[in-house]
């Protein structure tokens, strides 16, 4: 099973998968993409049509590593940022749909901005550019708002939701959508 938490940055996808993973009952692993980000050395000199391609590849890779571990039987929670169309399509041919729990990581932008201000490792704004795309393809199994409920609710509220999850699931209903699209990027 892969459980796939999407939302802005600073929306409280990490602090909701530190609540989940104890109370799941069963061995997962977290695959938080600033994690992977952070294994990548990046040369300071890079221009922007270099970086945006490191970018790409270290999400195309991350992406895979995912696959990887769920193609071996095991659990993965994954907390990620679908702020672009083509990370989602790239998602959807590599997972078995019927495997993912899609949830929804919502969060008021007064509560995003001030969730990043605090951080300080975020550039400023990046929520707010990021809040329309990020929910953009407009299917979930579950959402949950970190505005209104805390980390360990909303975890306690997925994993209840889990044993009875419906068919089709919201990446079976969006693979079957967008499965021209994908098609044309094959």
């Amino acid at each position: 099973m892969i459980i796939f938490l999407n939302g802005t940055s600073s929306s409280g996808k990490s602090s909701i998968a530190g609540e989940l993973l104890p109370i799941l009952g069963d061995t997962y692993f977290y695959l938080p993409v600033d994690a992977f980000h952070a294994m990548r050395t990046t040369p300071a000199d890079l221009g922007p049509d270099q970086l945006k391609v490191v970018l790409e590849r270290t999400w195309r890779g991350f992406h895979r590593a995912v696959a990887g571990l769920a193609a071996g039987g095991n659990n993965v929670v994954v907390d990620h940022v679908l702020s672009e169309p083509w990370r989602l399509l790239d998602c959807l041919t590599l997972f078995t749909p019927e495997d993912v729990v899609l949830v929804g990581v919502r969060c008021p932008l007064p509560e995003l901005e001030r969730r990043e201000q605090r951080r300080g490792d975020r550039p400023a704004g990046l929520a707010a550019r990021q809040l329309d795309r990020v929910h953009a393809h407009g299917h979930y199994d579950i959402e949950c708002d970190t505005g209104a409920a805390s980390p360990a609710d909303c975890a306690r509220r997925i994993r209840d939701f889990l044993p009875r999850r419906p068919r089709p699931t919201a990446f079976e209903r969006l693979k079957s959508a967008r499965s021209d699209e994908m098609a044309r990027r094959t």
